[in-house]
């Protein structure tokens, strides 16, 4: 944080000035895909002949159904299904006669005390609710009346079956469960053990806690392929946590949900400025069991890059008090602003590797079979200037040493490395057959001394006399040098 700050310098202040100063504009209004409430702003439209496919699912249909359209269909149902049995009955009654023989103390109808349409109905729906007043019953002298009743015993569970149960299962939706789920209303972007992350905050209002809670996210952002498709609604997954199992939520208390910005992310190079004009937007899915039902419950809500704050954190909520924790949700969605580069995680990894001399040899000596003159090499390739790095400048003791002689020196640490270590001209040495180890490593040696002698020869003429006579430039390389060239020629 230090290298970066002292190489950006007062950029920096300039840049965090400009977004204070944009965040007190007015949020942008644009559509989004997901509401934070949950709702997925979709349309289908033009389905043609694809809408007999929700009649084949009627079921499903109608719970999907809104509330109000749910009742006028519960009520129109029941009210069509009594008017068609109530009429059955007068129909039956009518045919028999039995409307005009209500005062004939002998004669039997079909069923007893029906003599108009209201009657009739009242005894359909005595029969369906199993009221029996015990005023209007079915005789035996009707076997029309006994095969109807059957039909309506049918009918009526039919109807019963699944218009309760489909308020049952509407009622009972863990969509309502999800209410007691709660958001930040921004996500933040901010320094987190020393890498650039986005945050965002996800709580149980609820004792009841989720089972096997589980969340997930998703980038939706706009693209153009190489090959020129437009792809409007691009879904890229962003990793919270999916590698080492931290997706996996012990959903008591409220939990910061964290997303790594590094080169697997696709905010990698997301910068403070270039957030102003990006358009994006994070979709957040948290899925569980809830605990009291064991239905699968899912919370939705989305973050547009408005509602991103770059350089803020999350109020701490968790207190603790006597015997127990505390948790104070008024300060769930509060932010507070902290000093964070205003600069990509692009952009900061590059600064610390100019800025880091020794980043370049590490990642050398990382790799298997390299040679110290091949990290040399990439040090040159990594400096535009001709000048050497400031540490192999202070080794040296002479800034503008040519590098000539710094392969020199570097060849000393290739001699005591193993023969798998050796360069490849004397590995090919070292794997002739029936050569002993004692030539090998003379033969080795005698390689060194004439490229030694080479290198010396290529010098300018000051330092060929400095590393003539004998001295090899002693008096002037600093002691570590030189005791790297005594072992070279002994």
């Amino acid at each position: 944080m230090s290298a970066l700050r002292k190489k950006f310098g007062s950029d920096y202040q300039v840049v965090t000035t400009t977004s204070s100063s944009h965040q007190k504009e007015k949020k942008r209004k644009r559509q989004r895909f997901v509401d934070k409430n949950g709702r997925c702003n979709v349309q289908h439209g033009n389905l043609g002949g694809e809408t007999s496919r929700y009649l084949s699912d009627l079921f499903t249909t109608l719970v999907d159904l809104k509330w109000r359209w749910n009742l006028f269909i519960f009520i129109l149902t029941y009210t069509v299904a009594w008017l068609f049995m109530a009429s059955m009955w007068w129909v039956i009654a009518y045919i028999r006669g039995d409307l005009y023989r209500v005062h004939d103390e002998k004669y039997t109808p079909c069923v007893a005390n029906v003599y108009n349409f209201p009657s009739a109905f009242l005894f359909f729906i005595e029969t369906e609710a199993t009221i029996g007043y015990g005023h209007r019953y079915i005789t035996d002298k009707c076997p029309e009346g006994i095969i109807l009743f059957l039909f309506q015993s049918i009918l009526g569970s039919i109807v019963d079956a699944f218009l309760i149960g489909c308020m049952f299962i509407k009622m009972s939706q863990p969509k309502k469960r999800a209410e007691t789920l709660m958001f930040s209303e921004n996500a933040v972007i901010s320094m987190r053990d020393g890498k650039l992350t986005l945050m965002f905050r996800v709580g149980n209002l609820r004792n009841s806690h989720m089972v096997s809670a589980q969340i997930r996210c998703k980038l939706l952002k706009s693209r153009q392929t190489p090959e020129g498709e437009f792809l409007p609604l691009d879904q890229l997954e962003l990793d919270v946590g999916f590698s080492t199992g931290a997706d996996q939520l012990f959903l008591v208390s409220p939990l910061t949900i964290c997303h790594v910005i590094d080169m697997k992310s696709p905010f990698y190079e997301l910068s403070q400025r270039s957030m102003q004009t990006e358009q994006f937007e994070i979709v957040v899915i948290l899925e569980g069991i809830v605990e009291t039902t064991g239905m699968t419950c899912q919370a939705r809500t989305s973050y547009t890059e408005d509602e991103v704050l770059w350089g803020h954190r999350f109020f701490p909520v968790i207190s603790l008090e006597e015997g127990f924790f505390k948790v104070d949700y008024s300060q769930f969605h509060a932010t507070f602003e902290v000093p964070t580069p205003p600069y990509s995680a692009k952009e900061q990894d590059e600064a610390l590797l100019m800025s880091s001399p020794l980043m370049a040899p590490s990642l050398c000596n990382s790799r298997e079979k390299n040679s110290s003159l091949d990290c040399l090499e990439l040090l040159e390739d990594s400096e535009s200037t001709t000048k050497l790095p400031s540490k192999v400048q202070k080794m040296t003791g002479r800034d503008g040493l040519p590098r000539k002689l710094l392969r020199m020196s570097s060849t000393t640490s290739e001699m005591t490395y193993s023969f798998g270590e050796l360069p490849m001209k004397l590995q090919r040495i070292s794997s002739v057959p029936g050569v002993s180890e004692e030539k090998q490593v003379t033969k080795a040696t005698k390689i060194a001394t004439e490229a030694i002698s080479k290198s010396v020869a290529d010098l300018p003429p000051k330092l060929q006399r400095m590393a003539g006579g004998g001295s090899r430039m002693d008096g002037h390389l600093p002691p570590k040098l030189r005791k790297m060239n005594s072992d070279r020629f002994t």
